[in-house]
């Protein structure tokens, strides 16, 4: 339902996840409205439509408003099939969900990766605001990475736009290479060594000691020898990789978002790290912590649909 400035009143993001779909209402400042998230119907496709149909209308309901909506996805849209392809929602992969979302909310529907939408999201009212490309960085149970340009998502003719958690690390040590496998098949992805289950598996190879990344992060904050060792080699890590985004994207802002991104730590060393692997031996950077934290991909979702200009 459009204003009167021909802007519209609200505008709905959904964050479709392994375990959980979220749904947030947003008004035409970015102010939110109302919040509700259900449980995900895994391995039910027609579920999982059905459960983000449900809140579209929930939200709708409580604000008495109609809103254009997005949703962030852990997967892409194949530009050439116009399927989902690389959802670890597997349920989702081969299936033409903005079609049949669309179809079922009678109305056109935005979808995008949950990092782009991320990267959206920050770029719009968040840590980048105002940025004009950003790459945005989720360092969780995976590693996913997005593009924002002037505040909207740049996907690629391939719709792997800011995929960086499957780039090899670069310049591996010996004890580095091949790396271990990753669930796309390849080995030595970003994705399994920067991670926060990157990080604890690496602790646990290193110590026998079994530590998740938020526990090896407080550990290193309380002086912990181990956890310092563990923490530094995460920190260059993500320093290598990030340098290949700059030599490749260069962009004004990164930003990082996920359980990982709380270590406040990494935003000293990280940043200081850049230059030595950045190409030329310049490296400017900013590298910010999100502002909204996991709120951003359903705002950014919500931000799918761009202000009328």
């Amino acid at each position: 339902m459009p204003a009167s400035d021909g802007k519209p009143e609200m505008r709905i993001g959904i964050d479709l996840g392994g375990t959980k779909i979220e749904a947030l209402a947003i008004d035409k400042d970015g102010r939110e409205l109302v919040r509700h998230r259900v449980d995900t119907p895994r391995d039910d496709y027609r579920g999982t439509i059905d459960a983000m149909v449900g809140l579209v209308h929930r939200l709708e309901a409580e604000t008495g408003t109609t809103g254009s909506v997005g949703a962030g996805i852990p997967g892409s849209i194949s530009a050439k099939t116009g399927l989902v392809k690389n959802a670890n929602s597997t349920w989702l992969n081969g299936r033409p969900l903005d079609k049949d979302l669309t179809a079922a909310l009678g109305r056109d529907v935005r979808i995008s990766n949950d990092a782009n939408c991320f990267a959206v999201s920050e770029a719009t009212d968040g840590a980048a605001v105002g940025s004009h490309v950003v790459f945005g960085v989720i360092l969780g149970t995976g590693c996913g990475g997005g593009v924002a340009i002037d505040g909207r998502v740049h996907a690629g003719q391939n719709g792997v736009g800011g995929e960086w958690g499957h780039n090899p690390l670069p310049w591996p040590t010996e004890e580095e290479y091949p790396g271990p496998v990753c669930y796309c098949g390849k080995r030595g992805c970003m994705e399994m060594w920067v991670s926060g289950t990157g990080l604890a598996r690496d602790y646990k190879q290193m110590t026998g000691r079994s530590r998740t990344a938020r526990e090896i992060i407080t550990d290193f904050e309380a002086g912990d020898k181990d956890a310092a060792v563990m923490v530094d080699r995460w920190e260059d890590r993500l320093a290598r990789g990030l340098s290949n985004v700059i030599n490749t994207l260069d962009p004004d802002v990164i930003v990082i978002g996920g359980g990982a991104s709380r270590a406040s730590h990494l935003y000293e060393s990280v940043p200081k790290r850049l230059a030595s692997y950045v190409f030329g031996g310049e490296a400017d950077t900013t590298v910010v912590q999100a502002k909204f934290g996991d709120s951003s991909g359903v705002r950014g979702a919500a931000w799918l649909w761009p202000m009328v200009r």
